[in-house]
């Protein structure tokens, strides 16, 4: 008969059910990992600063031009009229001055919420450099398309246009931004629509492993 196998002793040093005991050894004398190794996530941070230019280039050149020109074509025309030695209001009940003002922040509140979800749908992680750049390239644009907007408007020399139209003949007043806080619409309305998307719809983190939970409770 043979002696059942049983497995040899620990050392005398070590106790069986010691916890701080070295972790049992692979077939290759490695030591085994307990875990994985935590890899960093999403991209570095030159990368990061990279696609924030990216996006501020692209949102004060590109969509500061585009409302620029949608304003100047849709903002009502303040109409005026010169008796020769004064310019008055056409219509001094009218409300295209205000109507101007108005189409700007409503253009530049559309401008704000598309660029929040373009840059979240491209880069749903989000992260402090594609804040900075919404609220840059925001503000960049909409002064860029203020002043394309006046200088593609009317002659904004006032006196000069109705001396040339002759009194008594209505001409378009210059397109004029008197509300100078609507120029913050568009980085606005890009943050909120950014930092909702990316609460609701962006990426977790990942949940702590069970046994490092059991450890951390140890």
């Amino acid at each position: 008969m043979t002696a059942p196998l049983t497995p040899p002793p620990p050392p005398h040093n070590q106790s069986p059910n010691d916890p701080w005991a070295a972790p049992p050894t692979s077939g290759g004398g490695e030591s085994a990992l307990w875990y994985e190794p935590e890899k960093p996530a999403g991209p570095g941070l030159r990368t990061e600063l990279i696609e924030a230019a990216v996006a501020t280039v692209v949102m004060a050149l590109l969509g500061g031009a585009l409302l620029g020109l949608l304003w100047w074509w849709l903002a009502p025309h303040v109409p005026l009229v010169s008796d020769g030695s004064a310019v008055y209001f056409r219509d001094t009940e009218g409300e295209q001055a205000v109507g101007v003002d108005g189409t700007f922040t409503l253009l530049a509140l559309g401008a704000g919420a598309l660029s929040g979800l373009v840059v979240f749908l491209l880069r749903r992680r989000g992260g402090v450099p594609l804040v900075v750049a919404l609220l840059v390239g925001g503000l960049l644009g909409a002064v860029l398309a203020w002043r394309l907007g006046v200088w593609l408007g009317p002659e904004t020399d006032v006196a000069a246009r109705a001396k040339e139209v002759g009194q008594g003949v209505t001409f378009s007043a210059p397109l004029k931004l008197a509300a100078k806080g609507a120029l913050l619409a568009w980085p606005l309305a890009g943050l909120v629509v950014h930092l909702g998307l990316t609460a609701l719809f962006g990426p977790r983190d990942p949940e702590p492993l069970e046994h490092e939970s059991m450890l951390g409770a140890s």
